[in-house]
């Protein structure tokens, strides 16, 4: 077994990051979903009580994702040239991006709310302040908006995945399930 990539194929941490993070996003649109759907519940609080703890799991999975990445840089499959290159390679600069982005808004957010918050029940950031509005209203106005924009970007990138799979019939998804 291999844990860097290899030029070829996606190492096994490449995999074991890229697989995780799909259950962690699993975790949280589910959660929304089941907010949406069901409204308050007892199983909506369930779902809503583990937000904020796996959006920061998730935050750290992705920080870790993208420095191996980076790290990788030389080692990783190519994404071939042309338009459906160039297309993959933004689309996951997009992804990316809004992976980051989602989850540190949501962090800035509860930072300057001034509440304290809990990582799965241990105090992680303490409360007490005052809410500081340049903080909370960014994340107030996009987090939201932008987590849908990457349930989006998530459904585009499936989608290539099942064209790479069931129209063109390469060896590109082979690549990151080993």
């Amino acid at each position: 077994m291999r844990w860097r990539d290899d030029g070829f194929r996606y190492g096994a941490l490449t995999r074991l990051l890229h697989w995780g993070t799909v259950l962690l996003l699993a975790w949280q649109f589910t959660g929304m979903g089941v907010k949406l759907i069901v409204g308050k519940a007892p199983i909506t609080a369930f779902w809503v009580g583990t937000h904020k703890s796996v959006g920061t799991v998730l935050l750290l999975v992705i920080l870790i994702r993208a420095l191996w990445g980076l790290y990788n840089m030389k080692t990783r499959p190519a994404h071939g040239g042309g338009f459906w290159g160039l297309a993959a390679k933004a689309g996951h600069l997009v992804l990316y991006v809004l992976m980051l982005i989602v989850p540190a808004l949501a962090l800035l957010r509860q930072y300057g709310s001034g509440k304290p918050m809990e990582f799965f029940g241990l105090p992680f950031i303490q409360g007490g302040g005052a809410e500081t509005s340049w903080m909370t209203a960014p994340a107030n106005a996009a987090h939201g908006l932008l987590a849908w924009v990457l349930l989006a970007a998530i459904g585009g990138h499936v989608l290539m995945v099942l064209v790479h799979r069931y129209v063109w019939k390469d060896d590109t998804t082979r690549r990151m399930m080993g």
